[in-house]
């Protein structure tokens, strides 16, 4: 397993039990804090909105790797879940990563246990190992390709058609890219927790009760709720979609967090989320809901919690992410 750094002397233990002040401006103490220790605060789509807004770059999975790999700055502040830390610790070595809660893990990554995979992977032999970005690093070492749902597409279409595939962690996407492609790759059984709950029952509900809305889906959903999409996107090309099609409104089949972007860009059109399989109105992750700015803060502050992994590792999981890079600088991704 990649380690974490977890505070063991008393200083570095201290400030877990520091309570934010509540008069204290944290909006601007972040960008103090900025300046002060040469840092850049990357953030998911999905976190909260004010994380979001005092953030220096906000982006997919794609987008916040090419963001970690081209940053000048010394330290990392990653407001996302593990394994995006994890991917900006492997291509930033030198640069210090830090998060600001430890348990904001991710139920598709943890459908992957690397012993497992490993296991499957070498039943398999023959098969070349494409795997979502949403792994651990040690299914990423495992891997010969990383993709995010931005570039998936032109991934698997990059490898020759008689070479088999493995497909991991997400069976939804896997699933999915089988029908864009005309492939027929290997699909190791994992699913998103948040994208597997959307309710089609619900969805359908929603469609009759807003028939001039468009169905936009990230395509970890379920075939049948993406059989009732307009348009199946990654996170960012769901963005760029609201922002460019003519439909005034949207039902929107993913994590909540993207709605405060795609308000802010078109804040004429209404942004209608849809409903998982539950009493709950929206569908959100609660790892990516770990993260407050109060833990932003004081990540920073203190810089802690910090990503460290053995070079090892990291040298085996960065060949499948610079390959990736590559194609997607070749296509313009």
């Amino acid at each position: 397993m990649s380690d974490i750094h977890i505070p063991n002397t008393l200083e570095e233990k201290g400030y877990l039990d520091i309570p934010v002040d509540p008069t204290l401006d944290l909006f601007a103490e972040i960008e103090k804090l900025k300046k002060e220790k040469n840092a850049i605060v990357l953030a998911h789509y999905y976190q909260e909105p004010d994380i979001q807004d005092v953030a220096d770059y906000i982006g997919d999975s794609l987008g916040l790797a090419q963001k970690a790999q081209s940053t000048e700055a010394d330290m990392i502040v990653f407001a996302g879940v593990h394994f995006m830390a994890e991917t900006a610790k492997i291509l930033n070595p030198s640069k210090k990563v830090v998060l600001p809660d430890l348990k904001a893990g991710c139920s598709l990554s943890d459908s992957a246990p690397p012993a497992l995979f490993k296991a499957f992977k070498d039943k398999h032999p023959d098969h070349v190992v494409v795997t979502y970005i949403n792994c651990s690093a040690e299914i990423k070492a495992l891997s010969d390709y990383i993709c995010t749902s931005s570039n998936a597409q032109k991934i698997v279409e990059s490898i020759p058609e008689e070479t088999p595939i493995i497909f991991a962690p997400d069976k939804n996407l896997g699933a999915y890219l089988n029908k864009k492609t005309g492939r027929n790759m290997l699909l190791w059984n994992g699913a998103c927790m948040v994208h597997e709950i959307f309710s089609v029952e619900k969805l359908k509900q929603l469609k009759l009760r807003h028939p001039e809305a468009k169905v936009i889906a990230h395509p970890e959903c379920e075939e049948p709720v993406l059989a009732l999409a307009d348009f199946i996107g990654s996170t960012t090309g769901l963005l760029k979609f609201t922002q460019t099609d003519s439909a005034e409104s949207f039902i929107v089949v993913t994590e909540t967090g993207i709605l405060h972007q795609m308000e802010k860009a078109s804040p004429h059109k209404t942004f209608i989320p849809a409903p998982p399989d539950n009493a709950c109105a929206c569908n959100e992750c609660p790892y990516m809901k770990l993260n407050t700015l109060e833990k932003l803060y004081l990540c920073m502050k203190y810089g802690q919690p910090e990503i460290i992994m053995p070079e090892s590792l990291r040298l085996r999981a960065k060949l499948p992410i610079d390959r990736m890079l590559e194609i997607s600088a070749r296509y313009g991704l």
